[in-house]
């Protein structure tokens, strides 16, 4: 009798994917942990060759240091603020815009269409030059509504490509049967489009929070000021000419990655049927 038949069927494959799925997640995890490490070490043992895995002097300094000397909390007001407010107007205004799209037929309908994605495939730096004049005339430079403004031109195309795919999924009878009962087109919109697309808007609402939050070339020419600085900006300057701050460095970094965790694990059942939806072809 063969050892193999000794197993029930399925186990062998059962463990190789265990062990597979293990050593990526050992792959993934892996630099958290070391960024983690170096945060609680001393500058002079950050440096140390060879490498201690464990801290030696175990100290929350760099933690406490970004907070106090780097102004932290003012970096993470900033860059919440400008998030949410570009995540929340691109995803209103990419539904609206979507809801056009897929309802209504128009000339030039088809041409929008692409022209909004064919905006995707062009770098967001060519239009760091002319918004940095733009905003500088019209006084919003080194504003937090100049850099919402900037953002939602990187976000909103994205945003109505994304919105409209899911209302495309929503049968346009239920339009017809809330217009014989009196309902307008925004009512419609309000009261039954958006609840039934909302883990998609939740998936939209993420990408674009995420897109802001994680942004640096933007903030770095469109922001001056101290007050100002968001957090991957105020983590960039912990960088200096001749010096490199390793555990303020990397606490920055963990606390600075800590809103996305967070988030993704509070929406991940949202933001799972979203980005499913309209994966069956009915």
């Amino acid at each position: 009798m063969e050892f193999t038949s000794l197993l029930p069927r399925g186990v062998f494959s059962k463990a190789i994917v265990w062990v597979f799925l293990i050593v990526v997640c050992l792959y993934c995890l892996f630099p958290f942990a070391w960024m983690f490490s170096t945060s609680l070490k001393t500058e002079s043992e950050a440096f140390k060759i060879p490498p201690t895995w464990i801290p030696i002097d175990l100290t929350v300094d760099s933690y406490i240091g970004i907070w106090v000397r780097k102004n932290f909390g003012t970096y993470f007001f900033n860059s919440t603020v400008i998030s949410l407010s570009t995540a929340l107007l691109s995803t209103f205004f990419g539904a609206l815009a979507g809801y056009g799209f897929s309802r209504f037929f128009f000339n030039g309908r088809r041409f929008l269409i692409g022209f909004f994605l064919a905006t995707q495939m062009l770098p967001g730096v060519l239009l760091v030059g002319p918004y940095f004049r733009i905003l500088s005339k019209v006084g919003l430079y080194d504003t937090r509504t100049g850099l919402v403004i900037a953002f939602l031109t990187i976000c909103l195309p994205f945003s109505t490509w994304m919105m409209k795919g899911f209302i495309d999924k929503v049968p346009d009878e239920l339009d017809q049967a809330a217009m014989v009962d009196g309902c307008s087109r925004m009512g419609i919109f309000f009261k039954i489009i958006l609840p039934i697309v909302a883990p998609g808007m939740v998936a939209t609402i993420l990408f674009g929070f995420l897109l802001a939050w994680g942004d640096l070339l933007w903030a770095l020419c469109l922001t001056s000021s101290e007050p100002m600085i968001t957090v991957t900006l105020g983590i960039a300057r912990t960088v200096g000419e001749f010096r490199i701050i390793w555990p303020m460095l990397m606490a920055g970094s963990l606390v600075g990655g800590m809103p996305a965790i967070i988030l993704y694990i509070f929406l991940q059942r949202l933001l799972v049927q979203g980005l499913t939806a309209g994966a069956v072809k009915e």
